[in-house]
């Protein structure tokens, strides 16, 4: 029987490997020592292909690298001495990306001097799964509550969600596609919540609205004296974003003087100031979305073909409204729910007419648009149901259903008021409406008394 503890220490890698955490011993220049078995099922690596190779191979969102080569302080480990139990996403030897729970301490001998680090790794896919799938359950019992703000359940919204959950279980650069007011920040900010990196900063960038000079200094800050104004050091969106997501919105709108630095950026991870050659290493996840079409940009030779592989690693095109006309009163219903919430106003809904209206319309706008249209009519209207005379009259004007109703609807408005021999009230209840409605539209489809009635 074995009693003395050294006769125990020489079996220490039988213990590790009965461990169900994977587990790495790395050098102080962040090269892997040794693994044990869990590791080596969680990363799908064998242990002769990790031990030599930099502790970097396995692209762990959750390690922040300051430089490169030998040295105590160039990983965040090193700096701090331990890494408590936080959530990241590993990279296996076939591409995958594998979420876990990390920890890590730094190991130092008898004198305190540093001779490495450990780490441990728990596979918690599983537990990532089971959340996903209570949210699925969530979302299918409060619907109208949307998906992340996304409000509709058209197939081809649908769709839009699961690539979003896929696209949140990865790494990679994404590229949303879609027409002006569709909703391609949500569908930025719904990928961010849902990933690894949703405890660190989303980014936003709206690309359109810097010229070339200004937007390279937004996206990778500025040195003191780097340009006229320049009167302080900035850091850029990027090193804000360290660690979590950047959102380039109207990418295709970049110049291609930036376009060449933001490929560098997502080649190398490494970004320099402007008025500075000192490389800045970024862990950063980048979003891009745009209305135009890359392709045409990319044969007039206004947009990098080589970056534009980079970034559209995963496409998600969301369809115009006018492409998923199921999902409009789903849509209504959410919006009058929350403006009726937060104005007070008894407003039930819209008549049968204006949801013919809103139903045929094309939407130019999309989304944007119909929000705009209802909180218009909140404003005009006082209670009760929304009617065409609560709309934005270059709204009705735009719409097929009231430009083709209007005739008749002032055809029936002048034999009400004839039969009521011009009296609005008896005209009202002739049919079915408020007086003050009678004048509305009488003041809407230019009927006259004098010309018209009598």
């Amino acid at each position: 029987m074995i009693t003395r503890h050294e006769d125990i220490g020489q079996y220490w890698k039988t213990i590790l490997n009965t461990c169900q955490e994977g587990m790495l011993i790395l050098s102080p220049s962040g090269l892997i020592l040794s693994v044990n078995r869990a590791a080596e099922e969680i990363t799908g690596y064998r242990s002769s292909e990790l031990v030599g190779q930099p502790c970097t191979i396995l692209e762990c969102t959750g390690c922040k690298i300051f430089g490169r080569g030998l040295g105590p302080d160039w990983c965040e480990l090193f700096v701090v001495g331990q890494v408590d139990s936080k959530r990241c996403l590993v990279t296996s030897k076939g591409r995958l990306k594998i979420h876990v729970a990390k920890r890590a301490s730094v190991l130092r001998d008898e004198k305190g001097e540093l001779i490495g680090a450990v780490e441990t790794l728990t596979d918690i896919s599983g537990v990532v799964r089971s959340e996903r799938e209570i949210d699925r359950l969530r979302r299918s019992l409060a619907q109208e509550d949307g998906f992340h703000g996304l409000v509709g359940t058209s197939a081809s919204l649908r769709r839009i969600f699961s690539l979003v959950e896929d696209a949140a279980g990865s790494d990679v650069a994404v590229m949303i596609f879609g027409e002006s007011g569709t909703g391609k920040e949500l569908v930025a900010q719904a990928i961010h919540k849902l990933s690894a990196r949703s405890s660190k900063p989303l980014v936003k960038v709206d690309c359109v609205a810097f010229n070339a000079n200004v937007l390279e200094s937004e996206l990778f800050g500025h040195t003191r004296g780097a340009f006229t104004g320049a009167e302080k050091t900035r850091i850029g969106r990027f090193e804000a974003a360290d660690g979590g997501c950047v959102f380039l919105d109207e990418i295709g709108d970049v110049p291609p003087a930036v376009q060449v630095k933001l490929l560098r950026v997502l080649e190398e991870k490494i970004i320099e100031r402007v008025g500075d050659n000192q490389p800045v290493h970024v862990d950063v996840r980048v979003i891009s979305a745009t209305n135009r079409d890359i392709a045409k940009l990319i044969a007039a030779g206004l947009f990098r073909e080589d970056l534009f592989y980079r970034i559209n690693v995963v496409p998600i095109e969301i369809p115009p409204l006018r492409e998923r006309r199921e999902d409009i009163p789903l849509l209504l219903r959410h919006f009058v729910s929350r403006l009726a919430a937060k104005t007070g106003k008894p407003i039930t809904g819209f008549s049968s007419e204006v949801m013919a209206g809103l139903y045929d319309y094309d939407w130019p706008g999309n989304v944007r648009e119909l929000k705009n249209v209802v909180e218009y009519a909140f404003v005009v209207c006082r209670e009760g149901q929304i009617q065409p005379q609560h709309l934005p009259r270059t709204f009705t004007q735009a719409s097929p259903a009231w430009t083709q109703a209007e005739p008749d609807e002032r055809e029936r408005l002048i034999k009400a008021l004839r039969q009521a021999k011009g009296n609005q009230s008896q005209a009202a209840r002739i049919l079915g409406v408020s007086r003050m409605t009678v004048w509305k539209r009488m003041k809407k489809l230019g009927v006259n008394m004098t010309r018209d009635i009598f």
